[in-house]
């Protein structure tokens, strides 16, 4: 069965690598050995401790070149920057980082590496990693992860099992692109409202839609321009390329549904897998934004602008509300914390569309399985490589990565703790280029790492998000806030994580997913991406015939067949842990 996935596979990758042989695309990867690799390099794995590993090219000096194919990369990664050269003094290797080009996803590209088999040396291959494991490109790090890896065992503790693959095939092809546990001491929740418009209603946090669209419409009303006398928009979203997950597809499982993020995927109590699209719950919301766009309230330019547009819109003060993740616009805010604006910056809410839907925001849904780091077939020396990677989920790693320079970017106090000056807090917020500059963060994701709160043996925490840092940086907007809300952080007035269970799957967006499934999955989410923007701004009167239609194309797409597939999926999951 597998082999004839196989063959499937590359035949159909051989068609997209002759219309993209002309482009010059491909890894430039040297062609390697598919043999064993010899691990007699002169190294020695590092000691339990949580210390780094000692590489044999470190501890001679030499420096190895290994190349990485990071598909969620939107710039260019030199390794020039001081955390990039720290990291190949402690292990003896740099990265040479390729990205998918011409702003499209990584599928291309991994295509093309499968149908030529030229492969980097180290991936995050993200939505296309289940091709790679069908193609035979990925190796199984089990072996070395045993030998080489203590660290990361380490760092995945109790969760290590579920980096398998499946009950049938244990391998481990991927560590994790995302944290290891942790608290969540801060959160943009559901809905993003701006700091002016939540207190011109004496902070009184909305608890539905209905009363979410009277905040936003009596502050436009009292406030229809900008100072700059830009008209005010209520609420805009992006939706011209895949931010229609993030901003259109996510906020109605979250606000409509209560469901945490498990991407296009709804998971009953039962663990039956349902396109989430078809829910009822989800139509009333889908409706209620039909009404805000033939209102005014909704952008009516939210179809068309590109991201670029719709972060400019948010840099320039005009948006009352958002509903996306911080990490998306945040480089918006960033120019206005910049200019000092930051009552018109946002605060997150757990706004659902009724006040008994329950924000599923701080919910721990397990460790994100399925999407991360592994090493190809034709790595150059898979054993440099998992020394490499076992560095970085080491304590000395995780500080470099998530911290920065001791004396630079941070410094310890009479305590021995780490932290950071005010300038440097300062500088990380309003420099959009910060990371790159410095290296802090810059080279973190998509390798492993602890999540926020969780200390090293020094009592510090790993990552520069604590409790104390949280509540110190906070500013006066957010300060007020606390004040009027009665409470420590701005999360407190969330549904807390002791209020949901852990499920025994992990979030379903990351999985590598069998070729067949994503095959039909992906013509789902075409026919929704489409058939949502129009039921949108399509009249009111049109709503419930142009959502009827939608999901009889669903159906006819294969969704049904979806859905079974899914289920069965997550019961090969729940089957690792059980």
């Amino acid at each position: 069965m597998k082999n004839k996935k196989i063959c499937a596979l590359l035949l159909a990758v051989t068609m997209v690598a002759g219309t993209l042989a002309g482009c010059g695309g491909g890894s430039d990867a040297p062609a390697a050995d598919t043999g064993s690799a010899t691990t007699d390099d002169g190294g020695s794995a590092a000691a339990d401790d949580g210390g780094s590993s000692d590489t044999g090219s470190a501890a001679s000096g030499e420096v190895i070149e290994l190349t990485f194919f990071n598909a969620d990369a939107n710039q260019d990664d030199p390794w020039t920057d001081p955390v990039a050269e720290a990291i190949t003094a402690a292990t003896g290797v740099k990265l040479k980082t390729t990205r998918p080009v011409g702003g499209n996803d990584e599928s291309e590209a991994v295509a093309l590496m499968i149908a030529e088999q030229n492969y980097p040396d180290i991936i995050f291959a993200k939505g296309s990693a289940g091709n790679m494991i069908d193609a035979g490109a990925m190796i199984d790090m089990t072996d070395l992860i045993e030998q080489y890896g203590p660290n990361i065992k380490k760092l995945y503790g109790e969760e290590f099992e579920k980096l398998k693959q499946s009950a049938d095939d244990p391998s481990i092809y991927q560590l994790s692109a995302y944290v290891v546990g942790g608290t969540k001491f801060k959160d943009c929740g559901n809905v993003q409202i701006q700091w002016d418009a939540l207190k011109a209603k004496d902070y009184k946090i909305p608890e539905s839609l209905e009363e979410l669209e009277t905040m936003i419409k009596d502050y436009i009303a009292e406030n229809p321009t900008t100072d700059d006398g830009l008209d005010k928009i209520g609420i805009t979203l992006s939706t011209s390329d895949w931010h229609w997950l993030i901003t259109l597809g996510n906020p109605a499982g979250f606000i409509a549904d209560g469901a945490p993020d498990n991407g296009q995927w709804i998971v009953t109590e039962d663990n039956k897998g349902v396109y989430k699209f078809r829910s009822e719950k989800e139509r009333e919301y889908f409706k209620w934004m039909c009404r805000m766009y033939n209102e005014g309230i909704l952008d009516p330019e939210f179809a068309t602008q590109t991201h670029e547009d719709y972060i400019a819109k948010i840099a320039s003060g005009r948006v009352v509300c958002l509903f996306d993740k911080d990490w998306d616009y945040q480089d918006g805010e960033k120019v206005l914390k910049a200019d000092g604006k930051y009552g018109l910056t946002y605060c997150g809410l757990p706004t659902g569309m009724t006040p008994d839907t329950k924000c599923p925001s701080l919910m721990y849904q397990g460790l994100t399985t399925g999407t991360g780091v592994g090493i190809t077939t034709t790595c150059k020396d898979p054993v440099a490589a998992i020394k490499f990677i076992d560095f970085l989920c080491s304590d000395e790693g995780q500080v470099l990565n998530k911290w920065g320079i001791e004396g630079v970017n941070y410094f310890i106090d009479d305590e021995g703790h780490r932290y950071r000056t005010e300038e440097e807090i300062k500088y990380s917020q309003e420099d959009a280029d910060y990371s790159k500059k410095t290296g802090v963060g810059f080279h973190n994701y998509p390798f492993p790492s602890y999540g926020d709160g969780i200390l090293d043996p020094t009592g510090s925490t790993y990552t520069t998000t604590s409790k104390d840092a949280v509540i110190n940086e906070y500013n006066e907007e957010e300060k007020a806030a606390c004040e009027a809300w009665g409470v420590e952080l701005l999360v407190d007035v969330f549904p807390q994580p002791d209020e949901f269970e852990t499920p025994d799957y992990s979030p379903l967006w990351a999985y590598a997913m069998p070729l067949e499934f994503s095959e039909i999955v992906d013509k789902l989410d075409e026919v929704a991406w489409s058939a949502l923007i129009k039921c949108v701004t399509g009249t009111e009167a049109e709503f419930d015939a142009n959502y009827d239609a939608m999901i009889a194309e669903l159906e006819a797409t294969g969704m049904n067949e979806a859905e079974e597939m899914m289920t069965n999926i997550i019961a090969e999951k729940v089957a690792i842990v059980q």
